[in-house]
This record gives structure tokens, sequence and C-alpha cells, in this order.
């Protein structure tokens, strides 16, 4: 049965929106993004019949892998990742014009290779075809990637043409300002703006692109987005799972560079910018800059504006966990935080004097993402405090993930003879009213990207404003090693020095 029939309000929905012919160059084929993420987007996109109909999917990597072998490990990577069953036909077709090259990231004779290689595909077709190429590898071999993408040629292929070379860059865009900066030299030297995609899969999911049609296309909400409605806003990104295998990774990482800087940061500027003009990208995303550069500078002594704290040894899931210090790859004398909280003050009008909180932390009670609207209480006349009266604060809640949504808390009467009052909750579910088989966000990215649909990818001057703000944080935290380091068990929702950021404005942090 197909999903308009099940679910009725997706009638009228619109299931193309245009992807020319296309070739899609995954570097790093091989690695693990690719097969959890990519592998099964492409496909999922070709079960919704979003592909265009000449689509080739070219995978790079250093290891040299036949073509057959290439398409049995995707059919693998579908299999076990995809929120789909493999359809012999659809992989079939995709498949069909499946292939592999080997080369290193720093070789330019494997980059003429992958030239000729897209050359052919373009004959077999009969046509140009746009290329976009997804480099889905360790940071280190960005630029040469790029500078090889110039050389070869491919950067400029097809440019001033409907069909020009596109290029997404995975997480992490720098570690500081000035790696920033440099990696953003790199790629303007080989391509113009308009063919970069900085991607941040936050971005793609559902919860996320809802937010701005719940702000701007419901006129009980907008009127009320400011500081005389407003009293704080609290941002959560935490997880259930510790730093795992990937304990070197994270010691060169912590939790600012690797949630707070990228994913938490485009949640908050999405939730407080002005108005755009439009909805094309570029306004958007010209509201997001405007939005990040009001952000006050941090209060870095202790007692100011930020906590960091690292989880110990606790219960999760009725399982005993080890703290961060007693994981593998870890320094024994880390100064590495695995929680962060922020509490940011924006200058502009609208927020004026309203408080922002971020928090993120691994090992935390349980996984979720949400933003929270906190409403100010209405005077207390009619209902002054007492006993019988039991009111909560409204608080509009978008739960990003696991559980895609949004709630609204309100105060209502209890039934019975006596007037008392107690909270509600009234929730709106993706998967109750729209079926649950929700697209994964880099669905939603990959195709936007072949479109030309930059909305919900980074631009330039963005990620360089969000380091900004971070980057005097990080060296602060760096020059005080393992210094005013706070500690929270394993299972719990953080450490006291970040509550301590809530109580000056006599808050509490919202467990969701």
């Amino acid at each position: 049965m197909a999903d308009s029939q099940r679910h009725p309000f997706l009638h009228g929905l619109s299931k193309h929106r245009g992807a020319p012919p296309t070739v899609v160059v995954i570097f790093g084929a091989s690695g693990d993004l690719t097969a959890r993420k990519l592998i099964p987007a492409v496909y999922n996109l070709g079960v919704d019949n979003l592909l265009p109909t000449d689509f080739h999917l070219v995978g790079y990597g250093r290891k040299p892998i036949p073509d057959d072998e290439f398409r049995v490990l995707a059919a693998g990577a579908i299999k076990e990742f995809s929120r789909r069953e493999l359809d012999d036909d659809v992989w079939g077709h995709i498949s069909g014009n499946t292939t592999y090259v080997a080369g290193g990231y720093d070789d330019e004779s494997a980059f003429a290779r992958l030239a000729e290689h897209i050359t052919a595909i373009e004959k077999q077709v009969g046509r140009d075809v746009q290329v976009l190429f997804y480099i889905s590898t360790p940071p280190s071999v960005f630029a040469p990637i790029l500078r090889n993408l110039g050389a070869a040629g491919l950067a400029a292929k097809h440019l001033g043409k409907a069909y020009h070379a596109k290029v997404i860059i995975e997480k992490p865009f720098g570690h500081d300002l000035e790696s920033a900066r440099d990696l953003n030299g790199t790629i303007s030297s080989v391509f113009q703006e308009h063919q970069v995609y900085r991607i941040d899969h936050y971005l793609g999911k559902e919860t996320v692109q809802d937010l701005l049609v719940q702000r701007f296309s419901n006129a009980i909400f907008e009127p009320l987005w400011n500081r005389n409605f407003i009293d704080s806003v609290q941002i959560t990104v935490a997880e259930e799972v510790g730093v795992g295998t990937r304990g070197g990774y994270y010691e060169q990482s912590g939790c600012l560079r690797d949630m707070i800087q990228n994913h938490t940061m485009q949640l908050l500027a999405l939730t407080a910018m002005e108005p755009p003009v439009s909805l094309d990208a570029e306004s958007i995303r010209d509201e997001k800059v405007k939005l990040l550069k009001a952000i006050q500078p941090l209060n870095l002594e202790y007692g100011g504006d930020v906590a960091r704290a690292q989880y110990s040894a606790g219960m999760l899931g009725g399982e005993a966990v080890k703290g961060y210090l007693e994981e593998e790859g870890i320094e024994p004398e880390s100064g590495t935080e695995t929680y962060a909280a922020l509490r940011l003050s924006i200058n502009n009008w609208r927020w004026q004097g309203v408080p922002f909180y971020l928090r993120s932390g691994k090992r935390m009670s349980h996984r979720v993402s949400e933003i929270a609207i906190n409403f100010k209480h209405p005077p207390g006349t009619l209902f002054a405090e007492s006993e019988r009266f039991n009111l909560a604060g409204n608080t509009l809640a978008f739960q990003i993930q696991p559980d895609e949504g949004l709630s609204l808390i309100l105060n209502a009467k209890v039934p019975g003879l006596e007037t008392r009052t107690q909270p509600v909750k009234m929730n709106f579910r993706y998967a109750t009213t729209f079926g649950s088989n929700t697209p994964e966000a880099y669905e939603r990215l990959v195709l936007d990207a072949m479109i030309g649909d930059g909305t919900l990818f980074i631009r330039g001057d963005e990620a360089e404003t969000s380091w900004k703000l971070c980057t005097p944080l990080l060296e602060s935290w760096a020059a005080a090693g393992r210094e005013e380091m706070g500690s929270y068990d394993a299972g719990s929702w953080g450490p006291k020095n970040s509550d301590a950021l809530l109580a000056k404005n006599n808050h509490l942090w919202r467990q969701p």
C-alpha cells in the first residue's frame, strides 16, 4: 500500500524536485559513514523515485576494490543499515551504474583517471552530467582532495552551465577559527561558493526543518517569539554512549568541537534568527549569520558563562559503565571535556535579556536532542500560589531525536468540584501522524545538493562566525588543563557546575 493511502496527510505532496543527470563520487568509499549513511541514502532516494534516470555512483578510495566487490559491499550496507529492506529491482538499477576508482588522495594521476572515468560515463549517457563530489574522509585529506579536484579540471567541470560540479564537505570543518579560515581559503582557490555544500546532518532532520515552518507559518507563535513573552531557551543534545573505541579521536576533539560548535549552534541559529525575506538558501543563511554575529563574547572566568565536565563511572540502562579516564586511548590526566554547557546572550532587539542555554554530553541519562522554548509565567493574580494550583510555565519543545515531533505544556483544570490545576502535555509525533518510516537526514541532504538547494548547508562565513565564538573558549580550556573540570556520574543529567549556569537566573535544566 502506498504511503499516501496509509497516511492521508501525505496526499498532494510532490515526489520529485527535478534532480538532473548526476554522477556522485564518494571519497572514502570504504569508510563507516559511507556504509552506514551514504549508500543507504542513495538507495532510499532510488526507492522513492528521486534519483535521476541517468544516475551513476562512483566510489573512490585508497584500497583497490573491483567494481563487483564494491557493489556487493554496498548491497551489504543497505541490508544492514537502510531503513528499508533491499529491493532487487531498485538496487539492480543503481548497481548497474555503480563503479569504483582506486587511488591516493594526494595522487594527481589517480584524479586524472577519475576525470577520464567521468568523461566515459558522459559518453555513455550521451550528454553532459553534473558531478557531485562527496568528501567523506578524515579532515587531514580534505585539502589534498580539493586541490587535486582543481588540478584535474574536475572542480571547474561545466562551470557556468546548468550542471556545474559541486562538492559536499563533511564535518569537522576545521578545529578552530584559524584552521576553518585556512580550509575556506583552500576551497575558494578551487571552487566558487555556490558550488560548495558544507554538511551538518542535523539540518536534514525533519524536526529541524519543521522549526521554520512552525515559526513562520503559524500566526500563534511568531508574535510571541521575542523577549516580551519568552523567558529562556534551552537546547540539549544528549548521548547515552561513551567514547567507545574513538578515544584517540575524541581526545583531539572534545564535546565543544564535536557537538556544540556545529550541531547545537545550528539549532540556535534557526531558533533565534529573524524572518528571512524569502525561503531561498541565501536569504535564510544571511539571517543565520546575522544571528550568530549578535551573540556576545563569553565570560570565560570560573563561574562565568561556561561549564565543562567528564563522565565518571556510573549505571546506565541497568549496567555499570566506566568513567572517561578509564576508557581505551584516554590520557590519565586528560583535560578533554565530555560535557559542555554555555549560557549565551544575544544582543539584538528580539532577544535582549533572554538567556540561551546550550548543553551537550556523553553518557547522559538517555539519548535526546531537543529545543525547549520556555515562556514567561502569567501574572499571579488569579491563580496565586496555593496547594490547589500546580502551575508550570508554558514550554514548547521540539524533539529532534529519537522520537521526532513537538510538545506544548499547558495548565489545565483537574476534573472535579473544586478548582485545581495541573500541567498537561499536548504531543505531535511524526511517526503517528505521517508514518514511522521518516527519511534519514542524509537522504534529504544528498537530494538537496543534487538539485542545487543550499538551504540546509553551512556557508563559509557562517562556519567562521561560529568558530570565532568558540575558539577563545577552547584556548582557555587548553591552557587550564584539568583545572575547574567538573565531574558527573554516567547515567545522570550532568554536573553541578552546569546547574550553576542557570541558577543565576533562577532557572533549572529541563529533563526531557
